[in-house]
């Protein structure tokens, strides 16, 4: 279908001179011709300022699980402001969240809130530091932890020539290369090379900060055998074993990826689907590190448990605690599976699928990966170019192949005939356009 998207244009246009890239975030600014801007968003579909309409599987990275303008959350925030705001006092729902999400997460059997997920983590890994007395940590390659100095390392895999190891880089300027020393890093499911790290470097190494689906990396998923081996490697050396659910929590199972692979943290954090959209974090985790809060570790925030996210996330989490919802959620993300294999073998196209059904990856290989490097070897320019072309036709994945597609429960069979039909129009366009290029 033809995308115009003139008012788009001539807003960024009118944003950059007060925005740097013209938006609030550099992950929203997909080129002074693409960025698009919102008008609104009701259940799966958002519609922008031109009035394209999109059937989204982004989703916000991952917090509108039950859909854009829920209306049973959106009336409990209403409420949440009826109680006033801001305090810096603590209210009586605080412990009701915290109640709920005990009961869905054994592991977490304290909680203290955040704002978002970077902040989660940040707390979490100094958390852990004070508990252990140790500074370093362990980070898997490809793993996204939040925007602050500690966690953002990265492998360029897309220059890497798959010769010796890659180098790590800061994500950003700004940050003082001193930092690196703190990290070591692993691949996922490289049991062997994981013990290896934890011998040479045990006296110095406070926690493995690990997400066992990999949300900014397809979702690339930990094999069970390996979170077995981390979980044990960390109790034997004293290791604290922080896991990152801020995308799988309360996503993938009611539990979170915890229980869907067996398995407790000793602390784990939590943000993006348990407020369907409003902001709120989650770090929690064992009593006895969790009692270290206020008693030398520092915590806290002006804004944390907002009357408001409180009383959305009060919402959420029931609504995915008791109803059918990640079930249903879960079914969609299998029939989106299904269908696009339906597009893809007739064509002769190798692919593979990594994560779980409601935050999955499409992976342009074969096989699929068991870490980063090997998202090196796919067709990631295939994939890249396939969703320049879904845009236009009303399919908003992210543009970077290394973002999973997220799921809402509010994803419906007109979504699904919608969106594979885009699919099919989208592939065969990037198929004729590589034939194109190679005859010339």
């Amino acid at each position: 279908m033809a995308r115009d998207l003139t008012k788009s244009n001539a807003h960024w246009k009118k944003a950059v001179t007060r925005l740097p890239l013209g938006v609030a975030s550099n992950f929203r600014y997909w080129g002074e011709d693409r960025t698009i801007y919102v008008k609104e968003g009701k259940g799966a579909r958002i519609t922008d300022i031109d009035d394209n309409r999109y059937v989204d599987y982004r989703l916000g990275y991952g917090p509108a699980i039950l859909g854009y303008a829920h209306p049973e959350v959106d009336d409990a925030a209403r409420e949440g402001m009826s109680v006033g705001g801001v305090f810096a006092l603590a209210t009586e729902r605080e412990f009701r969240v915290a109640e709920r999400i005990a009961k869905m997460v054994p592991a977490a059997e304290l909680v203290r809130f955040s704002n978002s997920g970077t902040e989660a983590v940040m707390a979490a890994l100094r958390l852990a530091r004070a508990y252990t007395g140790k500074d370093d940590y362990i980070i898997l390659e490809g793993s996204y932890h939040g925007l602050f100095d500690a966690a953002m390392w990265y492998a360029p895999m897309e220059k890497w020539s798959e010769k010796g190891e890659p180098e790590i880089h800061p994500y950003s300027q700004g940050i003082p290369i001193g930092n690196r020393s703190f990290a070591h890093f692993v691949q996922a499911n490289d049991a062997n090379q994981l013990e290896d790290t934890f011998k040479r470097h045990a006296g110095k190494i406070a926690c493995m900060l690990i997400e066992p689906i990999m949300g900014n990396c397809l979702g690339i998923a930990a094999e069970p055998e390996y979170l077995k081996a981390a979980r044990e490697l960390c109790t034997r050396y004293g290791v604290v074993m922080l896991i990152d659910e801020v995308k799988t929590g309360f996503r993938v199972a009611r539990g979170g990826v915890q229980e869907l692979y067996g398995i407790h943290a000793d602390l784990c954090t939590f943000a993006k689907a348990m407020g369907n959209g409003y902001p709120i974090s989650v770090l929690a985790g064992r009593e006895e590190i969790m009692r270290k809060l206020g008693k030398g570790v520092a915590h806290g925030g002006t804004y944390t448990a907002h009357s408001v996210s409180m009383a959305a996330a009060e919402k959420c989490l029931q609504i995915l605690d008791e109803t059918d919802a990640l079930e249903r959620i879960a079914h969609y993300g299998k029939a989106l599976m299904k269908g696009m294999t339906a597009v893809l073998e007739p064509r002769g196209i190798a692919h593979s699928f990594v994560g779980h059904p409601s935050m999955m990856g499409l992976f342009f290989a074969a096989n699929p990966p068991r870490n980063y490097r090997t998202w090196k070897s796919s067709d990631y320019h295939f994939y890249d170019a396939m969703a320049q072309v879904l845009h236009d036709e009303g399919v908003l994945c992210e543009p970077d192949s290394r973002e999973p597609w997220f799921i809402s429960a509010a994803h419906d069979d007109s979504c699904l005939t919608d969106t594979l039909r885009g699919f099919e129009i989208a592939v065969d366009a990037t198929l004729n356009a590589r034939t194109h290029a190679a005859a010339t």
